[in-house]
């Protein structure tokens, strides 16, 4: 299965952009691609959410589920249902010196295996292209939050 891994420094705590990244209703707001995040359940740990995105102005919906596991800052994503075969992966958030480390990994599944076999470099590099879009605008986000306060 195709895997992408991406990361960014961000200076701010790592608490601060977890909190973030947590609150994915707000992404539309501030990561161009992301069209509309809607929590559809949440219980304890977790929530439920409905996804709309924007991939080479290709739209992209699937629901997923997300579990925040605030001990370690850690957020791990999981498909239910949508577009993809398989979509999961994990933001981890790293401080160390006032910088937090964000990882995003990706592991993906179109379910179209000829597909993959024709585009599969081309598809790879816009889920890498599109995961440090989400890093970048996280990024911006929470350096701005960080400065008013």
């Amino acid at each position: 299965m195709p895997y992408v891994e991406t990361a960014i420094d961000i200076a701010a705590p790592a608490r601060v952009i977890y909190e973030l990244a947590k609150d994915m209703e707000s992404y539309p707001e501030f990561m161009p691609d992301v069209e509309s995040v809607r929590v559809i359940s949440r219980d304890g740990n977790s929530t439920t959410t409905r996804w709309k995105t924007l991939v080479e102005e290709a739209p992209i919906e699937w629901t997923e589920v997300d579990v925040f596991d605030d001990g370690r800052t850690r957020i791990d994503y999981r498909l239910i249902e949508g577009d993809l075969d398989k979509f999961e992966g994990a933001w981890t958030f790293a401080e160390r010196d006032g910088v937090t480390h964000v990882v995003l990994s990706v592991d993906y599944d179109f379910g179209v295996p000829t597909l993959a076999e024709l585009i599969g470099p081309t598809l790879q590099k816009k889920v890498e292209e599109n995961s440090l879009m989400m890093l970048s605008a996280l990024k911006s986000h929470a350096e701005k939050r960080t400065q008013r306060a």
